[in-house]
């Protein structure tokens, strides 16, 4: 069955305009601060949209401004060629684990736990930084996916924030959050973290499955 034709336009991107493929349109705003661009079904759509311009189109359609995408990897279809990484963790016994995917294939390219005496979030921020490491490691020139935002923002810092106390139990969690660390504070990396856009794409790849 042929995938259905898309048109997307760019409001805002290196040359503002409308485009017949996803690949084409990531070309113009990947790179662009600020992009702003959106898919439509039919040509027709996408012309009056672009004739309207961004802020018009949005206000013609208040239902479709929490659908208005941040940056290249969070509209349109996400990139393929990538890495997605999430956690699983469990609310009762507190046990964690965390994997990384190919986002296309689904094949597991780690996968660590179970750990007891952790949370959801420092698993997310565990996978996040293995799979920085792992893409170093390899030389691959390709993004990660992540569907946690708090895990992202520790990352940025350099640094978790979580309140769970170390302990007996889980002291091999806290061994990996210190080596985690130490990883950020002591290497440079050039590949681009994403958010996952759940509310259109449905799970992350790297998902557990266990909701």
């Amino acid at each position: 069955m042929n995938k259905k034709q898309k048109f997307y336009v760019v409001w805002a991107g290196e040359n503002p305009g409308i485009y017949e493929s996803w690949e084409a349109c990531k070309k113009e705003v990947f790179h662009y601060d600020g992009a702003r661009y959106k898919s439509f079904e039919s040509l027709t759509d996408a012309q009056q949209a672009f004739n309207d311009g961004y802020e018009l189109y949005y206000k013609k359609n208040p239902a479709q401004n929490k659908m208005a995408p941040q940056n290249a990897a969070n509209a349109g279809e996400p990139i393929l060629e990538s890495l997605s990484v999430d956690a699983a963790w469990n609310t009762v016994t507190k046990v964690m684990e965390y994997r990384g995917v190919h986002t296309r294939t689904k094949e597991v390219w780690f996968h660590k736990g179970p750990f007891p005496g952790a949370s959801n979030n420092i698993g997310e921020f565990l996978a996040l930084v293995h799979g920085l490491a792992l893409l170093k490691q390899r030389n691959l020139q390709i993004p990660i996916y992540s569907d946690s935002v708090t895990a992202m923002a520790w990352v940025r810092a350099k640094k978790h924030k979580s309140i769970i106390l170390p302990t007996e139990e889980n002291a091999a969690i806290f061994d990996l959050l210190n080596r985690a660390e130490y990883w950020l504070r002591t290497n440079t990396y050039c590949t681009p973290i994403y958010k996952w856009n759940t509310p259109v794409w449905g799970e992350i790849p790297a998902d557990f499955g266990r909701k």
